[in-house]
């Protein structure tokens, strides 16, 4: 890593944070797309598997962040942004001309690249955020993962409120701001991303600062989906509208009360940082390390592994033959240490870990995908709602998982991945709901399925830290997301357009109504979830010793690495 200029002291590592809701804010982009699909649909005209093919292309940009999972390690975050608000402001503007019709007989495929661009400007967002707060509080994994995640979550519930007061459900400005807003508030948090000084411990301060980040996104959450509610059945005059939206805007600023309150009321403690003569920067000298490098490089703890990695070198033994007398230092690092991306790739967990969120989240992504058309097909001609209790309880399960999975792993050692297998539980019995198509079914199966998809998301990112390190964390977490995309492609391009259109065609109609227009792809889905849950079991059993290992003081100890 290049060498980077660092803030010292404990406040700019909450700053980064406040500053970190924003910018997910906007990495939620992607979370529109069931907002502004029908008016592309009705402009360009396309049938369902091809408005489809667009949603795929939709998760493939949002989810293909292997080259800011590379760029993470090598520039500093304000670099990743700044890749980001063009990506944004380059594909969404060319969506903007098309939906205005500023620009006629654009072709699908340029329209399909574009719609990529557009939604990998989120991968850029989310990595550069994500990793750099990851490594500003190493201890806090799980929690800082479901705050961070939560957000990113709910931004699908901000955008609908802001689309419905203040834009008049207009696609086209809905796209205006995509194209124009994102950047330009991007680029204005962008100066507050960066790397900090690492706490070398928890204190209670830090704790009672993560509750209340906590308590401020759930309550942003709560009032989202009542003014959401309150505005679907009660006609608000303009006036009424923008305030709402200034509310919500108030509370979306409120982290930065804890950075305020520890300016205001500096608590008394012990310094883990060398003295430096600026409080607001720490620049290593040359042949000096960083906080930031410490962090990288692995701590004196790794003899706590020792015992269980014994049978794990038996395993080994005939590599290490090969390799010859150097082959006790050039061994593969164990789980818990820091993995780079070609280690990683010959795990057994990592493929497990893999398959698990490519069945789960690609059944997900396949009913947010369709959830207009879902919505239509079920009796409904409004569908903001659907998206703002999906966005809402989307929520829910990151910021819950990531803060009852930090507590079960500290008291009792138990692997974040037990979470995992709960959601896809609960998302099979889901998909049988759907398929049943009970009256009043939606609003009970769309907060059950984005729960559990929340879940999923939230759960994955500690559980790589954990397994592979934060060193190349960021490129890991990416190749994890691939999965999110392929099972787009295949659940929902290939599976649900082509159910939907052969229906439609038996309805002689561009649009299918009933039960029957998505039975057999939530079959399926059910089917792919009992898939995912056993092997997220298998995944569970394996990893347990080493979460005992890991958390065996009550706390997370960073194992040594060697051979590096």
């Amino acid at each position: 890593m290049p060498n980077i200029v660092l803030k010292a002291g404990s406040r700019p590592p909450w700053v980064g944070l406040a500053a970190a809701v924003w910018v997910l804010i906007a990495a939620g982009n992607g979370y529109n797309f069931p907002l502004y699909s029908p008016s592309l649909k009705s402009v360009l005209g396309l049938n369902q598997q091809q408005i489809t093919i667009l949603g795929v292309a939709n998760d493939i940009g949002e989810n293909i962040g292997l080259l800011p999972g590379i760029a993470c390690n090598k520039f500093p975050p304000w670099a990743l942004l700044s890749v980001g608000v063009v990506f944004c402001f380059l594909g969404y503007g060319v969506l903007w001309l098309t939906v205005t019709q500023t620009v006629i007989g654009l072709p699908y495929w340029l329209i399909w690249v574009a719609l990529v661009v557009a939604t990998n400007s989120t991968t850029w967002f989310g990595t550069a955020v994500l990793v750099t707060n990851m490594r500003n509080f190493p201890l806090s994994r799980g929690t800082v993962s479901g705050i961070l995640k939560g957000y990113a979550g709910i931004a699908a519930a901000v955008y609908t409120v802001i689309y419905k007061l203040v834009l008049k459900e207009s696609d086209s400005e809905l796209l205006l701001i995509l194209t124009l807003g994102i950047p330009i508030l991007c680029l204005a948090m962008m100066y507050f991303i960066r790397p900090c000084s690492p706490a070398s411990g928890v204190d209670s301060s830090e704790h009672v600062h993560f509750i209340f980040s906590q308590v401020a996104s759930v309550l942003l959450a709560l009032y989202l989906l009542i003014t959401t509610i309150i505005s679907g059945v009660v006609s608000l005059s303009d006036t009424v509208s923008y305030i709402l939206v200034l509310i919500m805007v108030i509370i979306l600023m409120s982290p930065l009360a804890i950075p305020v309150k520890m300016t205001l009321f500096p608590a008394e403690h012990k310094r883990h940082v060398p003295p430096s003569d600026s409080s607001d920067h720490l620049v290593p000298k040359e042949g000096e390390s960083t906080p930031t490098d410490s962090l990288l490089t692995p701590s004196s703890s790794g003899t706590n592994l020792g015992s269980f990695y014994e049978n794990e070198d038996a395993l080994d033994a005939g590599m290490l033959l090969a390799v010859g007398e150097g082959a006790v230092k050039k061994r593969r690092p164990r789980r818990g240490e820091d993995f780079k991306i070609r280690e990683a790739l010959i795990k057994a967990d990592f493929w497990l870990l893999w398959v698990v969120s490519f069945l789960g989240v690609g059944a997900g992504v396949t009913v947010l995908n369709n959830l207009a058309q879902i919505g239509v097909a079920f009796g409904l001609e409004d569908t903001t709602l659907l998206l703002t209790l999906f966005s809402f309880c989307n929520f829910v399960g990151r910021i819950g998982s990531g803060a009852i999975s930090e507590h079960f792993v500290r008291l009792k050692m138990i692997p974040r991945t037990l979470w995992m297998t709960f959601a896809l539980m609960v998302m099979l019995m889901t998909f049988i709901l759907f398929a049943f198509a009970l009256n009043g079914i939606l609003y009970a199966a769309i907060p059950l399925l984005g729960i559990s998809y929340g879940v999923l998301y939230a759960i994955m990112v500690p559980t790589v830290s954990e397994l592979f390190g934060l060193k190349h964390f960021g490129l890991i977490y990416s190749f994890m997301g691939l999965g999110n995309p392929i099972g787009a492609l295949l659940f929902s391009g290939m599976l649900a357009g082509y159910v939907y259109d052969a229906e439609a065609a038996k309805q002689s109609s561009s649009s299918c109504v009933g039960p029957d227009c998505f039975k057999v792809t939530f079959l399926v889905l059910a089917g792919v979830c009992g898939l995912g849950t056993i092997l997220s079991i298998i995944l569970t059993v394996r990893i347990r010793p080493v979460y005992e290992l890991l958390y065996s003081g009550g706390s997370f100890r960073l194992p040594q690495t060697s051979g590096h």
